[in-house]
């Protein structure tokens, strides 16, 4: 067997049915070797969208989602992708090609210090010398993207040793499983009594326990300590119009458990006046989350504890007590959260009418899910629209993803209708993925928010500096992302009347094909929700 076909064997034997990927030279043999054990490869038009792929497939399935690059250029436009798949906390396992370790330091075809520079965006980095070495590094690559907080693991593929002899690899039922660290009892017992005596406690949680990712988790930690649970995985942290007038609570609550969520700017780095609990406690896989805590809030943290938080949570259903004892508060947080307000009526299409005709297609679909990018546009889209299973582009704050991330949706989940929302600043870094789309087959509906502009830089402009000084920001008002679609194999429709918006949608779902609605909309600042009943531009 070559390096290659171990490689394969380890990926089919892990249940990887899919990689994602945009060929080059040093990966050739592993596109061949993937042919015997019946591994689709979908191939991308940018190393980038390979990486958001894999990031998707991952947090929808919880399953590792693989990408494979080529070496140096096309490793360093994965980059970017592998920092997003890292704050979202979804298990992919990275591979890319490389020079060959045989000629390490001779200034060979593209030689670069991958693991250098891949270790700060992933858990780990690696490059096997020997052939015989690929299969257990895929191997251990699996399991630390799936152990603790979940997150990418990169592997540095030499070309030589793709090539060179192997032995047959041989795995046990053990070899893929993540490790696993419980909370210790005392721990558990010391968040239980904190939550009890509280008269206005709240759980956070992140990606890996948002409502998406863990929805009975959540709804079982809700009630076994009769506490409000709030997940937070926006850029926009308390600011985040999905999330209401959520900030107020928060100001209020008297003990707050960070359960697998850091603490960091999005709850104001756990200090007042956005945190003035006088008790907080942290679960946390990585310790050094846990040091920062401490760093930041004092001595008002109570509980420390290195744990998975998905174990954490399931102890502390286990012991929880249930009640009913804080019904007036956890109504007060479910309406601060869900609290919203619309913008001044203005002719046209408006960002909150393009949520309510999205919303009200997922409340048709028997399985949705609803993809949504950053931007002006996609803040209003947030907060009116949702389903079971929604994707964001996460506290990265990357813009650009979410069409790769429908492609990859489509294919976990077959059967599902998949919508994106996103703008048009947004849609011009994948836009070519559309071609991707056709090609491999997989239906969505794409709604593109038009405004002519890079509307979120053009507020920070207009708001800081004035808008005569407004610079650099405005897109082409002519531009056609549906025709653009249309061109790469998909069905597009341009809409710029109110009325067509449902129709429109109906249309696309029905086609059972990929879809660009390119919607004209009338730009307005993203939302920032107050009890004055107005909804205020917020910051970006």
């Amino acid at each position: 067997m070559r390096g290659a076909d171990c490689l394969a064997r380890a990926m089919a034997q892990a249940g990887v049915t899919t990689v994602f990927s945009l060929s080059g030279n040093q990966i050739m043999p592993v596109y061949d070797a993937l042919i015997d054990p019946g591994i689709r490869i979908v191939h991308t038009r940018h190393e980038a969208a390979a990486v958001f792929m894999a990031d998707a497939y991952g947090q929808i399935t919880g399953e590792v989602g693989v990408a494979l690059v080529t070496a140096a250029p096309g490793f360093g436009n994965a980059l970017g992708a592998l920092y997003t798949a890292h704050m979202q906390e979804a298990p992919v396992v990275f591979l890319s090609g490389d020079s060959p370790v045989g000629r390490d330091g001779e200034a060979p075809f593209q030689e670069f210090p991958q693991v250098a520079a891949a270790t700060p965006f992933v858990k780990k980095s690696l490059r096997p010398t020997r052939a015989n070495d690929l299969a257990p590094a895929f191997a251990e690559a699996a399991r630390i993207a799936l152990s603790g907080r979940p997150g990418p693991v990169h592997i540095a593929l030499p070309a030589d040793i793709l090539l060179d002899e192997a032995d047959a690899p041989v795995f046990t039922a053990d070899s893929f499983a993540p490790a696993t660290k419980p909370a210790e009892a005392a721990d558990i017992t010391a968040i239980r009594d904190h939550l009890t005596a509280a008269e206005r406690p709240l759980i956070l949680t992140g990606p890996q326990l948002s409502r998406s990712r863990a929805p009975g988790t959540v709804d079982e930690l809700e009630a076994a300590f009769d506490c409000p649970v709030v997940d937070m995985e926006s850029p926009r942290g308390l600011r985040d119009p999905a999330l209401g007038v959520f900030a107020e609570a928060l100001a209020e609550a008297d003990a707050i458990l960070y359960l697998g969520k850091p603490v960091d700017f999005t709850t104001g780095f756990g200090q007042a006046p956005q945190v003035s609990a006088a008790t907080i406690m942290a679960v946390d896989a990585e310790p050094a989350n846990l040091d920062r805590a401490r760093s930041l809030v004092g001595n008002r943290l109570a509980v420390a504890a290195v744990a998975d938080a998905p174990i954490a949570a399931q102890a502390l259903i286990d012991t929880g007590r249930g009640g009913q004892a804080r019904t007036a508060w956890r109504t007060a947080v479910r309406e601060a959260v869900t609290f919203r307000t619309r913008p001044e009526p203005t002719d046209g299409i408006t960002a909150d009418t393009v949520a309510d005709a999205v919303q009200a297609r997922i409340d048709d679909a028997d399985e949705a899910i609803f993809i949504c990018d950053g931007g002006e546009f996609g803040q209003w889209v947030q907060a009116f629209a949702t389903a079971p299973m929604r994707l964001i582009n996460g506290t990265s704050g990357a813009i650009g993803g979410c069409l790769p991330y429908a492609i990859a949706a489509k294919i976990a989940r077959p059967n599902a209708t998949v919508i994106i929302a996103m703008g048009d600043g947004t849609a011009g870094f994948h836009l070519a993925e559309f071609e991707t789309a056709a090609r491999e087959g997989t239906s969505f509906t794409t709604v593109i928010g038009n405004d002519a502009r890079w509307n979120a830089e053009y507020m920070i402009q207009t708001r800081a500096f004035g808008a005569e000084r407004a610079i650099g920001c405005e897109l082409n008002p002519n531009a056609r992302y549906d025709l653009s679609a249309a061109a790469l194999g998909c069905v597009g429709e341009h809409i710029t009347e109110p009325d067509a918006l449902g129709p429109a949608l109906d249309r696309a779902i029905a086609s059972d094909k990929p879809t660009c609605l390119d919607v004209r909309i009338t730009p307005v600042a993203a939302p920032l929700f107050t009890r004055k009943g107005t909804a205020t531009p917020g910051a970006h």
